[in-house]
């Protein structure tokens, strides 16, 4: 029997909803750039080895007037060089497909790349930072610990010597705010309380969360590798104890985040929560002009 989180409190009345006031023309693109082929029993504990998932790789594009964001990369031109510099057993285990890097989809749907101001990780893992190469110059926001943590051959995920050549244009996260919605710190980007990040170390030792607050108050939370599908947060579960074991950094860290998430829910009922690999999350978003919502498979143009 799968063992569930015990179910937490909501959050508190008495920690405030905070207030937002995004800009008009804001808004919130999925560039899905391939998937990795995996199944429920992979993703989150109870899950059937007969239910296959394919986990969305890919960025969420945040436009913004003061300057748009990419969170997270996806997979990169690179990618065939990289997953040759993993592992041999990672390598058997992890069949992925490319659909369309999303350097290339900005350029087919002719973006103004002069808008994008920088690629803000959720953590520093090698699927969701194999295409910052295809950036360059571009700054890397991260945080401190995961940018220190990116520097360690030991740290999983990582593509060993191949990142380690780049000149990535860091730029540390600042948790300099005070509580938001009950995390101790946050990071407001442009000061008006649309872009927030807060610090949820565990899935790796600097992971973070990004609150996206759109007009008309719509809210989204990209809550990276906390959990890979919805079922870790609706369900209450973590991942299968192996895969946790090896492939989060402090496990008693990430299911502290996911009740606190969890509590995050009950308060605010219409949060639409996006975890990095779930493709039914990113089907809520808007798209670029080369992509078609089927799941969420790119167009043969």
């Amino acid at each position: 029997m799968t063992k569930q989180l015990p179910m937490p409190s909501p959050l508190p009345e008495t920690i405030p909803i905070p207030k937002a006031d995004p800009p008009e023309g804001m808004d919130l693109v999925a560039v899905p750039t391939g998937v990795n082929h995996r199944t429920a029993a992979y993703a989150y504990a109870g899950g059937s080895i007969f239910d296959k998932r394919d986990f969305y790789i890919g960025s969420a594009l945040i436009k913004h007037p003061q300057g748009d964001l990419l969170v997270d990369s996806g997979f990169g031109r690179d990618i065939v060089k990289q997953i040759a510099t993993m592992p041999r057993l990672f390598q058997k285990m992890t069949k992925y497909e490319v659909w369309k890097t999303a350097a290339d989809q900005l350029e087919a749907a002719e973006y103004d790349f002069d808008r994008l101001s920088g690629i803000l990780l959720t953590h520093a893992h090698w699927d969701h930072m194999s295409g910052i190469p295809d950036f360059p110059g571009l700054p890397v926001l991260v945080s401190r610990r995961d940018r220190a943590a990116f520097h360690n051959p030991e740290m999983f995920g990582n593509f060993r010597g191949y990142f380690q050549e780049i000149p990535f244009n860091w730029r540390e996260l600042i948790f300099e705010g005070g509580p938001y919605l009950g995390f101790p710190r946050h990071h407001d980007v442009y000061g008006d309380g649309s872009i927030v990040c807060v610090p949820a170390p565990g899935h790796t030792p600097g992971s973070v969360i990004v609150f996206v607050t759109l007009p008309k108050q719509v809210r989204y939370a990209l809550v990276g590798d906390l959990v890979w599908q919805r079922e870790g947060l609706t369900r209450r579960v973590e991942r299968p104890f192996p895969i946790r074991r090896l492939g989060d950094f402090d496990a008693e860290g990430n299911r502290q985040n996911i009740l606190r998430m969890v509590s995050i829910m009950q308060r605010i009922p219409d949060l639409i929560v996006v975890p990095a690999h779930d493709q039914r999350a990113f089907a809520e978003m808007n798209q670029l002009p080369n992509v078609t919502t089927r799941g969420l498979t790119l167009s043969a143009q």
